[in-house]
């Protein structure tokens, strides 16, 4: 067993560093790459890591094997490669032991083998319009996407990045690297068995948003839009009730502001010219009181196109975004982004105030109107966005020529690393210059589907465990665990590392939570002589598996809007999932593996 370990002041300083990094993260109060960052920066100048170890994490194998699998997934999205399992992916039935399968399971198929965020983000229009085609509430499809996504990633090596840098953590540790499919053992038992709960009886738990009526109206007050009262024209002297604008139907007139004062809505109420009208409801609303005469945007439009208008997109704030914490005003949205935001919907909120005056949260939908090089900018950089999409059309048509290129590169890559010709992070690099050298994308679209703030965090996090590691507290960590379930037996040792490692993802970013929990994995499994595989395929699954908060997962964050979820159905239909993932993936490892 574990002998008693004396803590310096090294590792009360490490872990005084980590409780303040998960508070900040778990409040959202910075940016997690940039709170990583600062806490790396912080167990650096203290010296209790050298600038060697600090540092380290940002040559490793697995940071740059995640950057090239961006551009891998770029290349397959702007291909449209994907676009022909449409027919595979969507069903005419509308019985959810049907459709429910035949979109999770190809979802999960896929999200092994590239990023789930472009996955989910290929696929959530298209669900949305076969939702709407078919009358199926969107509410009842979207977070299933989600969790297949996360579900499919767990299955192979390239899945998901947790995968991969716990994979260069074992490498680093002088363990052999994961292989391609070691974790299929426990991915795709897992995939197969949350589709058929689904299937069966959990879509019964998901929020239906679309005949509940109290939700409904819930809905539309979630979206919050301003218009203008222009000068000179006949609406202006009249009252709200004079000019229509009471009862409207799919919008509510919530407040007028004069100047920089807020004038109650009464009926009687005389407009103004340059008055302003903040409006909840639908983002249809915009389009149809904008048709009407006198009234006009809030803010005028950014330089148009050449027929005098410009599309409109709908942008999920990232939590990574610098627009998080801020008003549209302070973060000078106009000028730094080259649009104007119409609308801003929040599901868990009722929205009030002036719109430029809204602290933006992450998960906000933002209705934006601006050129078409908005969505080519922003789309595939997620840092402020974890999605662009077109309301309408005006959609950058993919190189379809391209597809089979594409589709043979990422082939190609998967069959070098599963054969063992070549490691994760040389096939990858080759795959990402063939996409670029084959003209798949452009090298400005390679760069711009890099997306440096994960690439950070998984750089500092790796500094952090680094510091875990070599001040002690991995092996006191350990020690608590195993004092604490020694009795139990290794089964309770793997479902409290699976617990611990699972919480922490719920609370700060994946990736960390994986790089802080394999130094406790390891010195564990030393401790009571076991073979640390399992134990360190343990904290991969569990980092990866975030299903009960909507800001663990990316993905998740993504379908929350877009959905109409509140954090209360994450818990719901979230942890009936986690609790069956776990059991599958500790009896895998102690019968497979142990």
């Amino acid at each position: 067993m574990f002998e008693t370990v004396h803590l310096g002041w090294e590792a009360l300083l490490t872990l005084g560093v980590i409780v303040i990094m998960v508070v900040t993260l778990a409040r959202d109060a910075a940016r997690p790459d940039l709170v990583l960052l600062g806490s790396l920066g912080i167990l650096l100048v203290a010296g209790v890591v050298t600038p060697v170890q600090a540092f380290a994490g940002f040559s490793n194998s697995a940071v740059l094997a995640v950057g090239a699998l961006f551009i891998v997934a770029a290349g397959l999205q702007r291909t449209g490669a994907l676009v022909v399992l449409d027919g595979l992916l969507f069903s005419r039935s509308k019985r959810p032991f049907v459709f429910l399968p035949r979109l999770m399971l190809p979802t999960s198929f896929l999200s092994a083998f590239l990023n789930n965020t472009p996955i989910v983000a290929m696929f959530m229009p298209r669900v949305q319009r076969w939702c709407e085609t078919h009358g199926v509430p969107s509410s009842k499809v979207l977070m299933p996407l989600s969790f297949a996504a996360i579900l499919g990633g767990m299955a192979t090596l390239i899945g998901t990045s947790t995968n991969i840098v716990v994979s260069g953590l074992m490498e680093s540790a002088g363990m052999e690297p994961m292989g391609m499919f070691e974790l299929a053992w426990i991915g795709v038992p897992a995939a197969i068995a949350i589709t058929i709960y689904f299937a069966i009886g959990g879509h019964r738990l998901l929020p239906d948003r679309t005949v509940d009526s109290a939700a409904l109206e819930d809905g539309l007050k979630d979206c919050l839009f301003e218009i203008r009262v222009d000068d000179d024209t006949a609406i202006v002297g009249k009252t709200v009730e004079e000019a229509d604008l009471r009862a409207l139907g799919n919008a509510y007139l919530v407040h007028l502001r004069r100047g920089r004062r807020f004038v109650p809505v009464r009926p009687q109420i005389g407009l103004e010219a340059g008055d302003i009208l903040s409006f909840t409801g639908k983002p249809d609303a915009i389009d149809h009181l904008l048709e009407r005469p006198g009234l006009v945007r809030a803010l005028p439009a950014p330089d148009t196109s050449p027929d005098g208008s410009l599309p409109i997109f709908e942008a999920v704030v990232a939590d990574t975004s610098s627009l998080v914490g801020r008003t549209l005003r302070e973060a000078s949205f106009r000028e730094k982004y080259g649009g104007v935001v119409l609308a801003i919907q929040r599901k868990n909120e009722q929205l009030a105030g002036s719109l430029g005056r809204i602290p933006i949260k992450a998960g906000d939908l933002l209705l934006i109107e601006a050129e078409n090089r908005f969505a080519r900018r922003w789309n595939a950089n997620r840092d402020d966005f974890y999605l662009v999409a077109p309301r309408k059309q005006d959609r950058v048509l993919p190189k379809t020529s391209r597809a089979p290129v594409a589709t043979v590169i990422m082939l190609g890559m998967i069959g070098l690393v599963t054969a063992g010709v070549m490691p994760i992070v040389t096939a990858s690099f080759a795959a990402a210059l063939g996409m670029i050298a084959t003209k798949c994308l452009s090298f400005r679209e390679a760069k711009a589907s890099v997306d440096i703030s994960v690439l950070l965090i998984i750089a500092a996090a790796l500094g952090i465990g680094k510091a875990v590691e070599v001040t002690g507290l991995a092996q006191a960590s350990a020690g608590l665990i195993v004092g604490a379930t020694a009795v139990l037996g290794p089964l309770a040792l793997l479902v409290a590392l699976y617990l611990t490692t699972n919480v922490l993802t719920e609370l700060i970013t994946h990736k960390a939570a994986a790089v802080l929990m394999f130094p406790v994995a390891l010195a564990a499994a030393a401790d009571l002589g076991y073979d640390p595989r399992p134990f360190a395929f343990i904290v991969a699954i569990a980092a990866a598996a975030s299903f009960v908060t909507p800001i663990g997962y990316q993905t998740n964050l993504m379908v929350l809007a877009a959905g109409g979820y509140r954090y209360r159905d994450f818990v719901r239909n979230g942890l009936p999932v986690a609790l069956i993932v776990m059991c599958i993936a500790v009896a895998v490892a102690s019968v497979v593996w142990l």
